[in-house]
């Protein structure tokens, strides 16, 4: 079982930047495929972002591209979501997740944590 929590989340300006972190419970959390997801109010959730074991394959939704990246440090069971030229549309709960294969459902997702954009 996998524990996920998430923080760094808050109230920005539009054009500022949040950096989100996820901190995984267990000893395998190195060979996780991991992934950020968020859901605006009304809102389907919606997938952000997601790297897999290394950290050296990253993947991204067309409307954060260029301006969110994702990474992680195995060694402190952490990754890690820098949001940079946010816009009140990226308002929303961001979730981390965690699944033990490269493609599939996701197997341990976290509580969440509020993302606020204002304009």
């Amino acid at each position: 079982q996998v524990q996920l929590v998430e923080s760094g989340g808050g109230l920005v300006q539009a054009g500022g930047s949040l950096r989100l972190s996820c901190a995984a419970s267990g000893r395998t959390f190195s060979t996780y495929f991991m992934g950020w997801f968020r859901q605006a109010p009304g809102k389907e959730r919606e997938f952000v972002a997601a790297t897999d074991w290394s950290g050296k394959s990253t993947y991204f939704a067309n409307s954060v591209k260029g301006r969110f990246t994702i990474s992680r440090l195995n060694a402190e069971n952490t990754v890690y979501l820098q949001m940079n030229s946010l816009k009140p549309e990226d308002t929303a709960v961001y979730y981390c997740a965690a699944r033990e294969t490269g493609v599939g459902p996701y197997d341990y997702w976290g509580q969440g944590t509020q993302v606020t954009v204002s304009s």
